[in-house]
């Protein structure tokens, strides 16, 4: 496989109400050296190998066809700028919707040519780093208040993001148990 091609990821849901619009197979990316303080995902901030997937891979794995669309978290998916690229690509190629969300503003990813791809298979990127003084309990689907919504394509809007107080919690084949959502996020 050439550079790139092998995603690090932390986690995969197959299929999640509550991260994003409708029913939503959510990817959450390995590495992050943002260190926003109180982020609630610690556990993914090592870049150091967990699964390794190609993007195809992680479709194969975890696909469920009842979902509308993917939801890419992280840690910071735009670290694997490459990465992102091919599994939007794979996502697009199935007619799925894509949400991602990154702690870059999106100014910052326009300077890098892979993310500027990335982003033109985006429907909605949600930017900006993590406050941990900026939470409440009413959220739209973001991690604090100062994170935007950009709608980059018409597929969604707003009211399609009021999800305040959900949350799930998912046991995995392999006994992991991951609780999500944005009133919470942990992985164990």
């Amino acid at each position: 496989m050439e550079p790139g091609e092998l995603i690090n990821i932390h986690a995969v849901i197959p299929c999640s109400r509550v991260n994003g619009p409708g029913r939503r197979m959510v990817v959450f990316f390995q590495g992050c050296n943002r260190s926003c303080p109180g982020c609630f995902n610690a556990g993914t901030h090592s870049f150091e190998p967990r699964h390794l997937y190609g993007a195809g891979e992680v479709f194969e794995r975890f696909f469920d066809p009842s979902v509308e669309g993917i939801t890419v978290s992280g840690g910071e998916p735009f670290a694997q700028a490459e990465g992102l690229l091919n599994l939007l690509n794979a996502a697009v190629e199935r007619g799925l919707t894509t949400v991602v969300y990154t702690g870059f503003m999106m100014e910052e990813l326009a300077e890098d040519p892979a993310a500027r791809a990335a982003l033109g298979l985006i429907d909605v990127l949600v930017d900006g780093p993590f406050e941990a003084d900026k939470t409440e309990p009413t959220l739209l689907a973001r991690g604090s208040s100062n994170q935007r919504f950009h709608f980059l394509t018409r597929r969604y809007g707003i009211s399609d993001f009021h999800m305040p107080g959900k949350l799930e919690v998912v046991i995995g084949k392999d006994g992991d148990v991951i609780e999500t959502g944005f009133s919470r996020l942990t992985f164990r």
